[in-house]
């Protein structure tokens, strides 16, 4: 029987306690099943194939030594949407589209990063749409390193700015949003991350699965083979 295991948010970054984490992940649980999905956010941040394959060569080498036994999809997030060709080259992954229909084993799941569910946060869905316009990508890639890094930073730091003054529910899904979205996939259920509030949504017509986020110590994942499970990811030796 097939098995598939589901990961979002990682947010890989400089701290190597993380990457420890994630390459363990790759060696110990990934490795024993058929594919791997990661739903946007593996990295912190991206800044183009030319500059961060370099950076996270760690990364890179687990994801192509994991490729060997498992078939590795990767959709991008918000924070690692300049993901390229040459990094799917490099890691011999699959890049992915959301919404993306994911069929095993007779169920049906939609699989998407999620932060195209939180339509209440209007300020972030403007500046989603101007930093991931094509022209805006092909802008940016084109300039020198140091710029870069720095818009990178300024960015950044505005984001966590914004957060302080945002409620809980608008950093949310929009209910109503989610159900146009279902109303697309009437037999099957929905699988998303973006939003860190792990937890399970029961509706009428299907179930909401939402991932949460990676610590330097803890991470978790969707497992479906027969069933859905979750699983905890953890530094601790079984």
């Amino acid at each position: 029987m097939s098995q598939t295991l589901i990961i979002a948010d990682l947010h890989l970054a400089t701290d190597e306690a993380k990457t420890h984490l994630f390459i363990k992940f790759c060696q110990e649980q990934a490795v024993m099943t058929d594919q791997l999905f990661i739903l946007g956010d593996l990295f912190n941040v991206w800044l183009g194939d030319d500059l961060s394959i370099d950076y996270y060569q760690k990364v890179v080498l687990a994801l192509k030594t994991l490729s060997l036994k498992t078939k590795i999809f990767i959709m991008t997030g918000n924070r690692d949407f300049l993901l390229g060709d040459n990094f799917a080259k490099q890691t011999n992954c699959i890049l992915i589209d959301a919404p993306y229909l994911l069929e095993v084993n007779n169920q049906q799941y939609v699989l998407t990063h999620g932060d195209e569910l939180c339509t209440d946060d209007k300020g972030y869905q403007r500046l989603k749409g101007i930093l991931q316009h094509p022209i805006t990508k092909f802008i940016f890639l084109n300039l020198g390193v140091k710029l870069r890094l720095k818009i990178s930073a300024q960015l950044r730091q505005k984001s966590i700015k914004a957060q302080q003054h945002k409620s809980y529910e608008i950093m949310d899904v929009n209910i109503t949003t989610v159900n146009q979205l279902m109303q697309k996939y009437p037999s099957a259920n929905l699988i998303h991350g973006h939003t860190h509030r792990l937890d399970t949504h029961v509706n009428d017509d299907f179930t909401r699965y939402v991932l949460g986020d990676w610590s330097n110590n803890q991470g978790n994942a969707i497992e479906i083979s027969h069933q859905l499970n979750r699983l905890e990811i953890s530094t601790v030796v079984n």
